[in-house]
């Protein structure tokens, strides 16, 4: 058993966390990973109203009896969303964890802790986990530079962010952004953290709502094969390298405005892509740990072995006397 206080947070057998990823975070990935011992994330903007996603909710209700979440993701879209709708529907609903990202959460706080939501903030630096900690999160997610999707603008890899972090914060860390196996999950404890994170990896499982071409082309990518779009617009955010990703990036470069990109880069094209396999054909998101992935296994059957290995790994650095994890909670500013 790998406990720490994230998995006595949350009431979860195993310190791993499915990522929110738009269009795959949907019940049956959801409820096999909570099933299996993790943590599943819904992510509400895949829905198209706080009414759809309370279906989504019920649904995954009847496939586990585990504890799961809601990820509402606080950034600017290209269609009108109701943030308020939405998050009035995960307290409603009885969903008692949620992981917000984008901008901070501190206007919706009081509201989530007067229905006692365990919230969870995702961020992409030191100060703004510091943030988060002061406005009431219950935990902190720290983006390295390596993640899928929204990475920030400053670079730091997870090898630098994951420990900087649980140094300046009493609350516990997820290291997020590189993670995909045992060995990974045993770093960012040692790193600091008290669970992972993992997005990309569990978009290669038989659960994930995604067509088997695009399962197909994860695990025969490398570590090579993602790029950053949007960096002049300092909204970076990292995909799977493919004709829509090279033509986007040369629009950029020619001094496109956004609106001039958003046919390629909206949440529509993307989803047309995970539904058809027609991978050159919109955008999808994925972090370097692509690859790492080479098969498409259960979510159980992930979840197990990652859990194993890294029980083997550590086991085999404690022999030699190397690994004893360690937290520092008390910083200087």
């Amino acid at each position: 058993m790998l406990d720490t206080r994230i998995t006595k947070l949350f009431g979860i057998k195993h310190p791993i966390i499915q990522g929110g990823m738009m269009w795959i975070s949907r019940a049956e990935l959801v409820s096999a990973v909570s099933n299996a011992g993790g943590l599943g994330i819904i992510t509400a903007f895949t829905f198209s109203s706080p009414k759809d996603l309370a279906a989504e909710i019920e649904k995954t209700r009847d496939l586990t009896d585990r504890p799961f979440g809601v990820n509402i993701t606080l950034m600017p879209t290209f269609r009108p969303v109701d943030i308020d709708g939405y998050i009035d529907t995960v307290i409603n609903s009885g969903v008692r964890i949620v992981e917000t990202a984008g901008r901070s959460p501190e206007p919706y706080m009081e509201r989530f802790k007067a229905a006692g939501v365990k919230v969870i903030h995702k961020c992409t630096a030191v100060r703004f986990a510091r943030t988060a900690q002061r406005i009431g999160c219950d935990a902190v997610s720290i983006d390295g530079f390596e993640c899928a999707g929204h990475p920030g603008e400053e670079d730091i890899t997870s090898l630098v962010l994951i420990p900087l972090t649980a140094d300046a914060v009493e609350i516990p860390v997820i290291a997020s952004g590189g993670f995909g196996d045992g060995r990974g999950l045993v770093a960012a404890l040692a790193l600091g953290a008290e669970a992972v994170n993992m997005g990309t990896r569990f978009m290669a499982t038989k659960e994930a709502p995604a067509h088997t071409r695009v399962k197909e082309l994860l695990t025969t990518a490398s570590e090579r094969d993602t790029v950053l779009l949007l960096r002049s617009f300092r909204n970076t955010m990292r995909m799977m390298r493919n004709a829509t990703a090279d033509k986007v990036l040369e629009l950029e470069q020619q001094g496109a405005d956004i609106h001039q990109l958003e046919s390629l880069i909206s949440g529509k094209a993307g989803l047309g892509l995970l539904e058809s396999g027609d991978v050159d054909n919109g955008l999808v998101s994925v972090g370097q740990v692509v690859g790492l992935i080479r098969d498409i296994p259960t979510v159980r059957e992930l979840i197990d072995r990652t859990v194993q290995e890294a029980q083997e790994v550590a086991s085999g650095l404690a022999d030699v006397g190397l690994f004893k994890p360690r937290r520092v909670t008390e910083v200087s500013e």
